[in-house]
């Protein structure tokens, strides 16, 4: 009987002695993350999409809506018409841009003519006004204007023959390049600029007057008139004659065409071409 104590549970022999000698065994490793991990081979990651790639791929192919093309068309037709609508005051000023300083301030000095012209004839009115509220006999004041008014009439009207300042402008035509528009642009400054009465080679305008091309002629309400076309205006001179000398206006316009044109003013001129008076079919005097 061995002097030690055996402990209860202890084994006994030869294994326990050879166990107990041989290294204690450890167990395996298990197939944790950390270990699956370190026995792959590490992977290459995957190469990302730069900015301008994914910006490429989100624009082509474009996807567009059906609202979204109307929207881009009613934008395209508005800058279009912007475009168009510069472009057509950028060419209406070019003349004026060009224009030296003595000739801006004549046309400004027309402008303020013609605007102390409405300012005149707004007092005229007011004038008239007054006369007819203050006058004692109404009724003989009244007769009165009636009066002077059918002669300002009729010499609109051109059934009265008139006289008074003005000029004569001559059109010398040689080369017949002269077109009715051209005469008929003359006829509109000159009213613009306060021509009362106008008679073109014997045949009197009025508000109702239309030209007309006739070969390498012109016709005026359906007469035929010949160069030199000669134009006889009553009105203020001093308004007239800047009118058509302003630059890019009717007398640059004609000397463009090859044609001379001549403006003279006088203190009196005389316009004696005369148009029947129209009866007018349906319109009658509201005081009947």
């Amino acid at each position: 009987m061995n002097n030690e104590e055996e402990t209860p549970g202890t084994p006994r022999g030869p294994e326990h002695r050879l166990r107990k000698e041989l290294p204690q065994e450890r167990p395996a490793a298990a197939d944790t993350p950390e270990a699956v991990e370190e026995t792959e081979e590490p992977k290459e990651p995957e190469s990302a999409l730069t900015g301008r790639q994914r910006l490429a791929q989100g624009l082509w192919p474009p996807r567009v809506s059906r609202a979204q093309l109307i929207v881009a068309l009613l934008l395209f037709g508005l800058g279009f018409g912007l475009a168009v609508q510069v472009a057509s005051n950028s060419d209406s000023g070019s003349a004026l841009r060009g224009a030296r300083q003595e000739d801006l301030v004549r046309i400004l000095d027309e402008l303020d003519d013609r605007t102390q012209r409405l300012q005149d004839e707004k007092q005229g009115l007011e004038d008239q006004r007054s006369e007819l509220e203050n006058s004692s006999d109404r009724a003989e004041e009244a007769r009165k204007q009636t009066a002077e008014k059918e002669k300002q009439l009729g010499i609109l009207a051109g059934t009265v023959s008139a006289q008074g300042p003005g000029i004569t402008m001559t059109i010398q035509d040689t080369k017949g390049t002269v077109q009715a528009d051209m005469l008929l642009d003359a006829i509109q400054e000159l009213r613009a600029a306060g021509a009362e009465a106008i008679q073109v080679n014997g045949v009197r305008v009025v508000a109702s007057t239309y030209l007309s091309d006739s070969g390498k002629s012109v016709s005026v309400d359906g007469n035929k008139i010949s160069q030199p076309y000669r134009f006889q205006v009553i009105g203020k001179p001093q308004d007239l004659e800047p009118a058509l000398n302003i630059p890019g206006g009717v007398v640059q316009t004609l000397e463009k065409e090859q044609a001379t044109v001549t403006v003279e003013r006088s203190t009196k001129i005389i316009v004696d071409a005369l148009r029947a008076a129209e009866q007018p079919d349906y319109a009658r005097s509201s005081s009947q």
